[in-house]
């Protein structure tokens, strides 16, 4: 289990900084103030993002972090980040690792114990995503789960198959019950918990769910939990007449085939080859 206390240590850290999609206007203070600080700016391209530098007078070193050369490029950062060096990782436009690069450079410096630092302000959901060390991409954002026990099960259990990166809401007055809940409908699964986001205290626990419960309690401020998806061959428990029945009715409303089966993926996180199986199979 790894506890990242954000702004309590003199660890190196990796900044997550979203730039504007459009409206320059809506570049943040602190993301002014944290791309001045650091030692190093990873961008995707560094003559795109060196021209919102120059509009802000941002003068750092500008290191490019791309899909295509992920593998390096992470190893790159890491060695800065080992190195003592702060390093931010931006998006030509938009949020790193929300369809754009930053995926394996975040899970590596979590997994090595450097501070993952978020940064957006209204959006706790997405900057405790992005910081988890977990699949950022598909995830499904649930919200607060009902208060009772057998309710709160219920509602687990309707997502226990998802593949998909599963993100919570929750009260610190609850969260040992709702992490208990977790451990009992979907095993121990990897797991972030992250509260006090972008405040003095902002912590992340990384872990699995049963090394996270003994840390909870006196944990105070609402918090994000980030779970992972189910990584089982669930395939054998899949109620195939149900999803033969939805890819019908989506055909019979004028979706084509491969769009109905789409849609049957997204609706009940069974991969679509699955899907394709059984709808070949009834075919035939």
């Amino acid at each position: 289990m790894i506890r990242q206390k954000s702004f309590e240590n003199e660890k190196p850290t990796l900044f997550l900084v979203p730039t504007p999609i459009g409206n320059l206007s809506e570049m943040t203070p602190r993301a002014i103030e944290v791309l001045n600080s650091v030692d190093v700016i990873a961008c995707e391209d560094t003559r795109t993002s060196g021209q919102l530098l120059k509009h802000f007078d941002i003068r750092k070193r500008l290191i490019a972090y791309q899909n295509f050369n992920e593998e390096a490029s992470a190893a790159g950062i890491i060695n800065l980040l080992s190195q003592g060096q702060n390093v931010a990782l931006i998006s030509d436009a938009g949020y790193p690792l929300i369809n754009d690069p930053g995926q394996k450079v975040v899970m590596e410096a979590a997994a090595k114990g450097f501070n993952v630092v978020p940064l957006s302000g209204p959006n706790a959901m997405l900057n405790g995503l992005v910081a988890s060390g977990l699949i950022a991409q598909p995830f499904i954002f649930v919200g607060f789960l009902p208060q009772g026990n057998g309710e709160r099960n219920r509602k687990l259990a309707e997502y226990k198959n998802y593949p998909m990166t599963l993100v919570f809401y929750e009260a610190p007055h609850r969260i040992e019950k709702m992490m208990k809940s977790v451990l009992e409908i979907f095993g121990d699964r990897r797991c972030c918990i992250a509260r006090e986001l972008t405040k003095v205290h902002e912590e992340f626990l990384r872990g699995t769910v049963s090394e996270l419960i003994p840390e909870l309690e006196g944990l105070k401020g609402e918090m994000v939990v980030i779970v992972e998806g189910n990584r089982d061959d669930y395939s054998k428990d899949v109620d195939s007449d149900l999803i033969i029945r939805m890819v019908r009715e989506s055909v019979e409303l004028g979706m084509t085939t491969s769009d109905a089966v789409r849609d049957a993926a997204k609706k009940t996180g069974i991969s679509r080859n699955v899907i394709y199986r059984i709808v070949h199979q009834c075919d035939n």
